[in-house]
């Protein structure tokens, strides 16, 4: 299996929009006024739907950098604030957080082979 499509709550469209566009998504359908879908990569992509606000900020997606650093720059530079700069987490994971418009939350992020052979795997 692998992840193909997630789609998030959004409150407002044209923020999460903006938002996705500077974060360097390709946005490849728009369906005013409440849906968007945007291409992640060439297999994977990440939908925003204009919801309730009670469904709002309860998501938290991670999208693979190969270099978390030059992601958060090019983003940094298109205008959005992050939550925390790229930073080595203890569990080995290169991260970097931005709060989408709904109050998602978005880690740009290196796992390397951290991701599924971590020194504290199980075995088997």
């Amino acid at each position: 299996m692998r992840l193909n499509h997630v789609t998030l709550p959004a409150q407002d469209l044209a923020a999460s929009l903006a938002f996705y566009r500077a974060l360097g998504l390709q946005l490849i359908v728009l369906a005013e006024p409440r849906y968007a879908r945007f291409a992640v990569d060439d297999q994977s992509t990440l939908s925003i739907e204009v919801t309730p606000d009670a469904r709002a900020g309860t998501a938290e997606i991670f999208l693979a950098a190969d270099d978390v650093d030059a992601a958060h720059a090019a983003a940094a530079a298109n205008g959005l604030r992050f939550d925390w700069p790229p930073t080595d987490q203890s569990y080995l994971w290169r991260t970097a957080q931005v709060t989408d418009p709904a109050g998602n939350r978005i880690l740009l992020y290196h796992a390397g082979t951290n991701q599924h052979f971590p020194p504290w795997r199980l075995p088997g």
